[in-house]
């Protein structure tokens, strides 16, 4: 039947092309094969967030997307050398250190000094101290590394006699500020015990570093910036050559590890948060340095590549022995989802082919990610072991 004239469809010429919608987005209530109407309404269409639903672990700040926005700058920056630390001689001018990084052109002097090139010449060091060696293999154990862990071994105590207070925030337990109170009051003290008496001069300027190697009270954080002071600290010590190179292995192993140790059970007992809206573009929410050192560890190994971090039984036997798996361990215990969902840069880097490029990759990204960054260094100290140079 002829449809009436009000309801006529206007001819259209053969060479205009007809008035369709794209097949690849049918309208709604049509079938997304043949076009025909459906009694349901189609999927939505797909979208970032339907592709990829929120895992149910929510972070405090959003996971990095796969690589760091400037990882052109990672790609190009040389891979950092290890360098022989320069030890001071008297008259020693230790001084009060102060903050000197307020902007990008006080980055740019820092990374063009002989303090930075040093500093994280030292952290190299440290790394390839600690190469194809487990956790628990014999290393040199002076006085002073011993002393170290004895201090960190203290602190760890004083968790247990100063317990979280119970609150409802998820995020920063007040309790910290009692724990921290108490660091103020007595981490010189423990400092001075195994300082040389020529070098107890020092603690006016090394002891800021050590204060502020264990997170912010106020703030009641914790992130890379704090670990580069504790960093820091050691690199101090070995300006003084009361740290030498035959403790490296020891730094690492031991008092590193300790550190590491009771970074973990002040952040899981206080519920630290992660300093910054988002700070270092993540490994973890907090470290940065066992990563370096766990992937040297497994540099060369005969049967653990990147790609192990994936077996659970592999995390489970060697996580004790290797600071990379540990780091992975704990990260999949306190994280819930996929993991290249909430950790997505961890999840590439387990598809690179062999530890080595691991490591020398995350050595630029410390370079270019903690220590050219202003949010980070802008609470870095700068006296006479660790020179501000005009």
């Amino acid at each position: 039947m002829e449809p009436p004239k009000s309801e006529k469809t206007p001819e259209k010429s053969t060479s205009e092309a007809p008035v369709t919608v794209s097949s690849a987005f049918p309208p709604s209530g049509c079938c997304t094969n043949c076009g025909g109407p459906t009694i349901s309404e189609p999927p939505p269409l797909a979208s970032f967030p339907e592709m990829s639903p929120p895992p149910n672990y929510r972070p405090i700040r959003a996971p990095a997307i796969n690589l760091p926005h400037n990882s052109q700058a990672i790609i190009l920056s040389p891979v950092p050398h290890a360098e022989q630390v320069p030890v001071v001689t008297p008259p020693y001018q230790f001084e009060t250190p102060i903050k000197r990084i307020h902007s990008p052109d006080d980055i740019r002097r820092f990374q063009e000094s002989a303090s930075c090139k040093n500093f994280l010449g030292f952290v190299v060091s440290l790394s390839e101290s600690i190469r194809g060696q487990k956790i628990s293999d014999p290393c040199h154990i002076s006085p002073t590394v011993a002393a170290i862990v004895s201090i960190l071994e203290t602190l760890l105590q004083w968790i247990d006699e100063i317990p979280p207070a119970q609150q409802s925030a998820r995020y920063g337990n007040v309790s910290f500020r009692s724990w921290h109170e108490r660091l103020r009051e007595r981490g010189e003290t423990l400092i001075l015990e195994f300082l040389p008496e020529e070098f107890k001069g020092s603690r006016i300027e090394i002891v800021p570093y050590f204060l502020d190697s264990f997170g912010n009270s106020s703030r009641i954080d914790y992130g890379t910036g704090h670990e580069t002071n504790f960093a820091a600290w050691l690199y101090c010590l070995a300006r003084m050559g009361i740290v030498k190179e035959e403790d490296y292995h020891g730094l690492v192993a031991r008092v590193f590890v300790k550190y590491l140790e009771l970074m973990r059970k002040l952040q899981m007992v206080y519920c630290l948060e992660p300093a910054g809206s988002h700070g270092v573009w993540g490994l973890d929410d907090y470290h940065f340095l066992p990563f370096i050192f766990g992937s040297s560890q497994l540099i060369d190994h005969k049967y653990m590549k990147p790609k192990s971090i994936h077996n659970d039984d592999i995390l489970e036997n060697f996580s004790s022995e290797y600071m990379y798996l540990s780091c992975i361990a704990f990260v999949k215990k306190v994280k819930k989802g996929l993991f290249a969902e909430h950790s997505p840069l961890l999840d590439d880097i387990s598809g690179v082919p062999n530890w080595k490029k691991v490591n020398s990759g995350l050595l630029k990204m410390y370079k270019v990610e903690v220590l050219e960054k202003v949010p980070i260094m802008q609470h870095f100290l700068f006296g006479w072991l660790i020179k501000w140079e005009e």
